[in-house]
């Protein structure tokens, strides 16, 4: 195990043989850090991070919000789950869309499970909605017209 990365974190608690893992591998981290969310922690050792920013935008001379969201490696000594707030370090190439992993977790995000369900709800209500309207749109057939079908 090594004494340090570079960065004053937390060390994780358990051992492992991840030979992408900073602590316990030659893995060097540097460049930028960021803190987001994990979002998505489906896949084997990777999680989707996210976190917002701002950019400016000139034209009106205000800021808007944006999502920026990446995969990062997740070392089994870590094991961020979705909903957790983690600690994330550049680093040389670790596959195709990995650049980035997880140094350390910073704990569970309060009402992250309850964001999660109310926008689900949404999505459902918003498909009804749809439904609904694509249901008024077609036109309502007469009698007359029923029976020229059935002629």
């Amino acid at each position: 195990m090594k004494t340090s990365i570079g960065i004053q974190t937390k060390k994780p608690e358990k051992a492992c043989a991840d030979k992408k893992c900073p602590y316990h591998s030659n893995l060097s981290v540097r460049g930028m850090m960021f803190t987001g969310t994990v979002v998505s922690a489906k896949r084997h050792n990777t999680v989707t991070v996210e976190w917002a920013r701002r950019a400016q935008l000139p034209k009106f001379e205000r800021y808007e919000k944006r999502k920026t969201k990446i995969s990062v490696h997740n070392p089994e000594c870590i094991a961020a789950k979705e909903g957790d707030m983690v600690r994330i370090m550049n680093c040389k190439p670790l596959s195709k869309t990995k650049n980035f992993v997880v140094i350390e977790n910073l704990g569970h995000v309060f009402g992250y499970q309850d964001r999660m369900e109310a926008l689900a709800a949404s999505k459902v209500k918003e498909r009804s909605k749809k439904e609904e309207q694509e249901k008024s749109a077609q036109p309502v057939k007469d009698e007359k017209d029923q029976e020229k079908e059935e002629q």
